[in-house]
């Protein structure tokens, strides 16, 4: 077994302002007792029983919070065909590169809402069992609905390019048994399919209330609000959380009706800004609300490079956050976190849109974009206590890990992160990570990620590469009207 971290049966940690997520405040000069990975105490140091062995860390000056956690995140994303077939058989190996990322960047725990089911449960328990190192993993498989990688649903460019053995397999390695025929049954007949799902070990249900993408941009339907409440009530049955995709204001509003525990992207609504009712709704439901923000910054450098239509998609989507912030819900930190290797963030179909922001503006940034969550939502309006609350406490609540997870108090589970600087002054603080800790051990962060594989660098240029030449528009330019060499006049 490989070491991932100074384990110590007990640990101190001295010094330190304890910004525990339970007060509105940080406390000076606190010290925490850890002990088989669970918080014993907080208190003065001179205060504190300390065991015989105890390791201490002074963290004086620093400021310690609960682990970061991450509502919404897709431990593998980058979906390409090039990608999928280069790493057939070692998804889980990507799934861990992505959960040492997370976790090097301060967030201990991330629910992955859309994957391959059996890699991400085996690295899930990799992780769990101290295999490896890396966030905690808690995962859904697929949305219910959505049919694969290589489809309508996602790129639907692929079938036909692939060899239809490989497009069905990865579609089946994803989809399984609730893909888009679900919408063709009956409730009582998808309630059946979600069972036997749950029945294969995921942790959660996340379900299509809205269809993703498509020529609709996400309007359509999914499924009715009878199947909706089927597909809830067979998540509670088995004691799980129940989550939605939507778009729309009906599918949000469907959602919430359905009984569903968080709803995600909630302000993504198309070109129609979220109704005063809906709001209130989520607020009187306790209906999590995963917001997907971005900067005013951000706005400005994506609107020079997207259609009027989608322009009209993201102003509303920024009039939703604010309203949001205002309405009373539970606002949770989320933002499609994944990685996309270095290669697929030069193609112009990512370059052009919000997955190709600029590094400090990308929401979906696996490695940095809940620092853009955070200092966006501050943009907003969110109160400094109500920020840590959307990346800690209110993501654990709306899961119903909240017995072990999202504050820092005695009987926890010993999930820190010590910064340099103040996060509730200001939300750029939260990157000045000066330690991470998980499970009571001190994380190597300098150690992380262990097998760099889509986070390397590309490959040294081949000698070929130098000699070669493009047939047009290498050197000089051809003569003559762009239209002259496609023969469009």
């Amino acid at each position: 077994m490989l070491d991932h971290g100074r384990k110590t049966m007990s640990l101190l940690l001295t010094g330190s302002t304890v910004i525990d997520g339970v007060s509105d405040k940080g406390i000076d000069g606190r010290a925490i007792l850890i002990e088989d990975g669970r918080i014993v105490a907080i208190d003065r140091q001179d205060a504190l029983p300390v065991p015989a062995g105890t390791e201490t860390v002074d963290f004086s000056g620093k400021f310690v919070i609960p682990g970061l956690m991450n509502a919404n995140v897709h431990l593998l994303v980058n979906i390409l065909f090039e990608t999928l077939v280069r790493y057939e058989g070692r998804y889980e190996d990507l799934i861990v590169e992505a959960a040492q990322v997370a976790l090097k960047n301060g967030m201990t725990t991330v629910f992955d809402t859309w994957g391959p089911r059996r890699a991400l449960m085996s690295a899930r328990d990799r992780i769990d069992r101290g295999v490896t190192s890396g966030s905690r993993i808690r995962c859904a498989g697929n949305i219910v609905g959505f049919d694969g990688p290589f489809s309508e649903d996602f790129d639907k460019r692929i079938p036909g390019v692939g060899s239809s053995h490989f497009v069905d397999r990865v579609n089946a390695t994803w989809v399984e048994n609730v893909g888009r025929h679900l919408m063709w049954l009956t409730p009582e007949a998808v309630g059946k399919e979600v069972r036997e799902y749950i029945g294969r070990g995921v942790d959660f249900v996340k379900y299509a209330s809205n269809e993703h993408g498509g020529a609709s941009a996400g309007a359509f339907i999914q499924f009715s609000e009878r199947t909706q409440r089927v597909i809830v009530e067979e998540a509670h049955r088995a004691g799980l959380t129940a989550q939605a995709h939507t778009s729309s204001v009906e599918g949000l509003r469907m959602a919430i009706e359905a009984g569903c525990d968080l709803v995600q992207h909630c302000n993504t609504t198309g070109p129609t800004e979220i109704p005063r009712e809906t709001l209130e709704l989520l607020a009187e439901k306790n209906c999590g609300a995963v917001v997907f923000p971005l900067t005013d910054n951000g706005f400005k450098i994506l609107k020079e490079s997207i259609s009027d239509p989608e322009w009209t998609i993201w102003k509303a989507s920024d009039v939703n956050a604010r309203n949001l912030v205002d309405s009373g819900a539970s606002i949770l930190l989320a933002n499609d976190g994944g990685i996309f290797a270095p290669e697929v963030m030069n193609e112009p179909m990512v370059k052009g849109t919000w997955n190709g922001l600029p590094e400090d503006e990308g929401l979906n940034r696996l490695a940095t974009g809940h620092f853009v969550w955070l200092r966006a939502m501050e943009e907003k309006g969110m109160s400094p206590i109500a920020l840590l609350h959307a990346a800690t406490l209110n993501i654990a609540k709306a899961y119903q890990v909240d017995d072990d997870l999202g504050t820092i108090e005695a009987g926890k589970i010993a999930d820190l992160v010590v910064l340099d600087a103040d996060p509730l002054r200001s939300a750029k603080n939260y990157q000045s990570i000066r330690a991470v800790i998980k499970d009571g051990a001190v994380v190597d962060l300098d150690a992380l990620p262990e097998q760099p594989l889509l986070t390397a660098d590309l490959p040294p240029t081949l000698e070929e590469e130098a000699h070669y030449k493009k047939a047009l528009h290498h050197g000089a330019r051809l003569p003559g009207c762009p239209s002259c060499l496609t023969g469009d006049h």
